[in-house]
């Protein structure tokens, strides 16, 4: 599983933009001239849980695991 730092990482690369930085980071993707992709990132450097990151990776980024690991 990945951490949240690999997380922020890919969001880095893969041109999402940081739009609020609080106790978390949140960030979006313009997937349409109306719409949005959206993620939160915690601050924490830990390692994200199995289940937690099947659903950011599917619900959220939209993307395979190739994808993402190919960005970190």
């Amino acid at each position: 599983m990945p951490s949240w730092r690999e997380l922020r990482r890919f969001c880095q690369r893969d041109g999402w933009e940081l739009f609020k930085d609080t106790d978390h980071y949140y960030y979006r993707k313009k997937i349409s001239a109306e719409d949005y992709k959206t993620t939160m990132v915690s601050k924490g450097s830990g390692q994200i849980n199995g289940n937690l990151w099947k659903r950011i990776l599917n619900h959220q980024l939209k993307v395979s695991k190739e994808y993402f690991n190919g960005k970190i």
